[in-house]
């Protein structure tokens, strides 16, 4: 955890934002941070702590940040469950007494203020109810604890309207029950062997777009392999293997898309229900030279 704690502070430490969710977000996507984990005790008080000091709060935000590094090491991992205190409110709880200097004699009204943030924020945990999510409970946390900042301090921290990226790492999502989730569009792209520009914009709608849909690819038919080329150039250029993760598939092998593309095979699709909400029209790549098929990837 202290090899965890080190990054969190280098990465706080390049952080401009006075929106404490987007410092978040920032830090939370890289691989040093898992989807759940005591690492969160550490990370959502120091991004409240850096948007703090970026919105002109006067804090010396590394000496601020080592002593909440030191503080969130000491809470156990899952005391959410086991303790009924979110790790997340407590890490933002510490970061206030940071801010304002406050310790368990403290007779100024910041000893107040803090069980009174913390009560906020775990009352609106309270109303989602379990089974734990990191990711939720710090957006939550990050809302009360803007709002308490707003109100009681001489800044003003950013706010925005938040749509959850995580979901599909998080195999307890309560979906529909969490305030952050948001169905994503389901976006069909259709050829008529799936093999080439279907699978290419399938690839790189998940590359490019995931967090606004879901993209899939199909063919009327299929054949056996993605074409080899389009493989070839598209690990040189985007780092895809597409055969990782992708197959030729008719269809019905795929959910009903809300948006369906043909990618211009003039191709009769009787399986979609309804006509194609766009055509776009590309040159079949098939057998071409690399730079007549990487202008074709380019162009999707």
């Amino acid at each position: 955890m202290e090899e965890i704690a080190r990054k969190i502070i280098d990465a706080c430490m390049q952080e401009k934002s006075k929106n404490p969710i987007e410092i978040f977000f920032n830090i939370a996507k890289k691989d040093f941070i898992k989807i759940h984990g005591p690492e969160h005790h550490m990370l959502d008080g120091a991004a409240l702590l850096t948007a703090f000091c970026n919105a002109g709060g006067k804090i010396d935000l590394e000496i601020s940040l080592k002593e909440l590094m030191r503080r969130g090491m000491k809470m156990p991992g899952a005391i959410c469950g086991h303790w009924g205190v979110c790790g997340a409110v407590s890490s933002m709880g510490a970061a206030l007494s940071i801010i304002d200097g406050t310790g368990p004699l403290s007779c100024d009204e910041s000893w107040g203020k803090h069980m009174e943030f913390t009560s906020s924020a775990l009352s609106e945990l309270s109303k989602i109810g379990g089974p734990r999510c990191c990711k939720r409970n710090a957006l939550l946390s990050f809302k009360a604890a803007i709002k308490h900042i707003n109100e009681n301090y001489d800044i003003e921290l950013l706010d925005e309207e938040v749509v959850c990226t995580f979901n599909r790492e998080n195999s307890q999502c309560i979906r529909k029950r969490c305030p952050f989730y948001k169905e994503k569009a389901k976006v069909a792209f259709i050829c008529v062997h799936n093999s080439c520009r279907s699978q290419i914009a399938e690839a790189l709608g998940k590359h490019l777009a995931s967090d606004v849909f879901e993209s899939y690819s199909a063919g009327t038919e299929t054949k056996e392999f993605i074409n080899q080329d389009a493989v070839r150039l598209m690990k040189a250029l985007y780092g895809i293997d597409m055969e990782q993760s992708q197959k030729p598939k008719l269809i019905d092998h795929i959910p009903d898309p809300d948006i369906a593309i043909s990618m211009g095979c003039n191709v009769g699709c009787p399986f979609i229900s309804r006509d194609f909400d766009d055509n776009w029209g590309l040159e079949d790549p098939t057998v071409k030279d690399d730079g007549e098929v990487t202008a074709i990837i380019k162009e999707i």
